[in-house]
């Protein structure tokens, strides 16, 4: 009788060690995929730090499994839009396209799960029935959550760059302007721009044009890659009018300023734009918490003291 006693006791402290040393290790390896900090290379060699979501660290590792599916010529077009949309992020050479599709399966198959366990276990615990019929719901939202993440972080990668060299394209223009109409040549001052500005989106854009260009690429083709990639309508109107001015033989410094002009004019509208939504987007916390807070700053003491006299 004591001999099977003492045997549970072991398989439940074995059972435990093991659960013990798996939580630990996964622990252990979220640590270090949070602490991981990842580069990417410019043109000219140099690196600059770029940091991947921690939920598409972990889950990385995995994704070349899947590579030979992707591969396939099946998902080409999947591939090329995947890789194009990488490439306008500005995280080419962090992770390929192939990848990314497998962490776009990756996610809802191996998170969905467990989001599926999280929200059966709150359930169980709330002991709400109410909870309890929308817990399909709950899991169905997370699942779509989990499918679409990699796809929305990449277009909100993509928004920011984006954003980033619309800020700093009307500068770039001026400083080129002033550089050309002073005598300097557009390689010459495009170069001077790329080593006295700290290194912004465009910046790493202009010097992979200017390293194209040395080693062997015409102007317009080194330009016009650069609008592919960047995919921008306002860095596509600038280089559209400096390929035309190059083949037409028109000053490059009058064509900088004309471009400077309403690029500068579009920055003011949106600064505008942005200033006028503000009221606006601040009204819902206004209603929600400051408002509640000083209704109950005021009235907190009065309602305290009623509910003490009886009322």
């Amino acid at each position: 009788m004591m001999i099977p006693m003492v045997f549970e006791w072991y398989k439940i402290l074995g059972l435990t060690l093991c659960w013990a040393i798996a939580f630990g290790g996964f622990g252990w390896y979220c640590a270090h995929a949070a602490r991981q900090i990842s580069y990417v290379t410019l043109a000219d060699g140099r690196r600059k730090e770029r940091r991947l979501p921690i939920m598409f660290r972990l889950l990385l590792p995995l994704a070349p499994n899947l590579r030979p599916v992707f591969a396939k010529a099946f998902f080409a077009r999947s591939r090329a839009t995947a890789a194009k949309q990488i490439v306008s992020s500005g995280y080419e050479g962090l992770i390929s396209a192939e990848e990314f599709l497998g962490l776009r399966v990756l996610f809802p198959l191996l998170l969905g799960p467990l989001w599926g366990l999280f929200v059966n276990a709150s359930t169980i615990a709330g002991k709400v029935e109410f909870l309890s019929k929308l817990q399909p719901s709950f899991i169905a939202l997370g699942v779509a959550w989990f499918l679409l993440y990699p796809s929305l972080w990449l277009k909100q990668a993509i928004k920011l760059r984006h954003g980033e060299i619309r800020k700093s394209l009307p500068f770039v223009l001026d400083l080129l302007t002033l550089s050309v109409e002073a005598g300097m040549d557009f390689m010459s001052s495009l170069q001077r721009n790329i080593e006295r500005r700290t290194i912004d989106a465009l910046g790493e854009e202009l010097i992979r044009v200017v390293r194209e260009i040395q080693l062997g690429k015409t102007r317009r083709e080194a330009l016009r890659d650069m609008s592919l990639r960047v995919n921008l309508q306002e860095l596509r109107s600038v280089v559209n009018a400096l390929v035309q001015a190059d083949e037409l033989g028109v000053s490059i410094g009058s064509i900088l300023s004309i471009q400077a002009d309403p690029m500068r004019q579009r920055r003011f509208e949106r600064a505008e734009k942005l200033a006028n939504e503000a009221p606006v987007k601040m009204l819902f916390p206004l209603m929600v918490f400051i408002f509640p807070a000083v209704f109950l700053i005021l009235l907190g003491p009065i309602v305290v003291r009623m509910i003490q006299q009886g009322f």
